[in-house]
């Protein structure tokens, strides 16, 4: 009975491509939502532009975004929050996770709790951004500090932990 697995093997493959298009585009909708937020609905704003050029990058539906827009100009429209958290990681690598949340009393502490799993907590505002300069709106590393294999994997295992949270959108690292 050869190919009899061939549709699970498939159907588990489409998943998984889902997933990540799912909180691709969830992200892409926050985005967007802040930023027509921000223009006030502007779409010849150039950070809006900016937003649905990354959107279309990924593909997302046109209808999506536009979804998107007017749901931040209506009256009833979510607030969406940025927020920067500071950490130390495994051999001192400071470690700055973006987030965009809805809801700041649920976020940080999920992210307090995903980290103290891996035996860090959060640092103080400034304790670790001054590694870190601000290029085109993108952290890049002042300086990189080299890690053992042991640190290299649990620093692997704790920004995949941090990028499969719903409410984080970048991860950056020293390293």
């Amino acid at each position: 009975m050869s190919g009899h697995n061939k549709w699970s093997k498939i159907k588990q493959k489409k998943g998984l491509t889902d997933t990540k298009r799912s909180k691709l585009f969830s992200m892409l909708v926050r985005a967007i939502t802040i930023e027509a937020k921000r223009a006030s609905g502007d779409i010849n704003d150039a950070g809006l532009k900016a937003v649905i050029s990354r959107a279309k990058e990924a593909n997302m539906p046109s209808d999506n975004i536009n979804r998107a827009i007017s749901k931040a100009t209506s009256k009833e429209a979510e607030t969406y929050e940025e927020l920067i958290y500071e950490v130390y990681g495994p051999g001192g690598v400071a470690i700055i996770i973006e987030a965009l949340t809805d809801n700041r009393n649920r976020s940080t502490p999920e992210i307090k709790h995903l980290l103290s799993e891996f035996g860090l907590s959060l640092g103080a505002s400034g304790s670790a951004l001054w590694a870190f300069s601000k290029e085109d709106g993108q952290f890049k590393p002042k300086t990189l500090i080299p890690l053992s294999p042991t640190d290299q994997a649990k620093l692997a295992l704790i920004i995949d932990q941090l990028e499969n949270h719903d409410d984080v959108k970048n991860v950056i690292t020293n390293n």
